[in-house]
């Protein structure tokens, strides 16, 4: 089976790149070396912000998936919140515990889920949904063993954000050669063989309507602008390189907030109970786009 043959595919691609423990721990060791102040960390960061709303209450226990180094687990960890790691391959996540980078850690599939219902309050997948031969599957067990929620960071889907390109597709349906220059990336596959699923809005709203949940929210982020060597460069550097970077975002962030153009990233969170005030009125300071999910008139709920 195909989706057999991905999960091997990705198992097998740390190991290729960080064959030995010895390749691992230098790997950890290097990045606990980055100074704060790098570009590098303040593009990461912009990933790892998205969840401050909901880390602001402390103690809660949080699933990581597909979270092959532990680097999600240990930012929730920093925020007084508990976390277990996991992802397919824990060849590093055990040295990440040894480096002090996670507390706990287990090998699990994301498609199927080894924890009872309910079992944490929140889950968070970064950057990894994309990679999954059936996403699908793991939404559906990932907010079974949630508690309160899922959260998804992953690339937005810029078909249902631009009209044109939406046009050009209905247009272009039966030329499949036009349609393939006008939309290059439209089915982008990554060398380990998985297709690249890129999310949009309307999915997880559908996903929450269909299941009864009570409130999905959004946050667009732009913060893939990493180039080689930028855990080096300091962000108060004034070199024209950093100079050009810091103004391609701070253009992009303009005009995706005045929607002339798709973010590129997307923070979504499905909520299976609607938070405390406070925590959504945190979520709205921080960017957040609440959307309220109807009742289903013909269900008990």
């Amino acid at each position: 089976m195909f989706h057999e043959e991905s999960y091997d595919r990705h198992i097998e691609w740390y190991n290729q790149h960080f064959p030995t423990a010895s390749d691992k721990v230098d790997y950890y060791r290097k990045t606990k070396a980055i100074p704060e102040n790098t570009i590098s960390v303040w593009l990461q960061n912009i990933f790892f912000h998205c969840l401050d709303p909901l880390l602001s209450i402390p103690t809660q226990h949080w699933l990581t998936v597909g979270d092959a180094y532990g680097f999600d687990a240990q930012y929730i960890l920093s925020k007084g919140n508990s976390s277990l790691a996991t992802d397919l391959n824990t060849d590093f996540l055990s040295v990440a515990k040894e480096e002090g980078i996670v507390k706990e850690y287990a090998a699990e599939n994301a498609e199927h889920l080894s924890f009872n219902d309910n079992s944490f309050d929140y889950v968070l997948c970064k950057e990894s949904y994309h990679h999954f031969p059936r996403p699908y599957a793991a939404l559906y067990e990932m907010i079974r063993v949630a508690k309160k929620g899922i959260v998804i960071i992953e690339p937005q889907d810029p078909v249902s954000k631009m009209p044109l390109l939406l046009m050009m597709n209905n247009l272009l349906s039966g030329k499949a050669g036009l349609l393939k220059k006008v939309w290059k990336n439209r089915f982008s596959y990554e060398p380990v063989g998985n297709f690249v699923y890129k999310v949009s809005e309307r999915e997880f709203e559908k996903f929450a309507a269909g299941l009864g949940l009570p409130m999905v929210a959004f946050k667009k982020i732009n913060p893939n602008f990493y180039f080689k060597g930028a855990e080096n460069i300091k962000t108060n550097d004034t070199s024209r390189k950093v100079l050009a970077i810091k103004a391609k975002k701070g253009l992009l962030d303009l005009l995706s907030k005045t929607k002339l153009v798709p973010a590129q990233v997307m923070a979504a969170i499905v909520f299976k109970e609607v938070p405390e005030e406070s925590t959504l009125q945190q979520l709205k300071a921080d960017g957040y786009h609440l959307v309220s999910i109807p009742k289903n008139p013909y269900v008990n709920n």
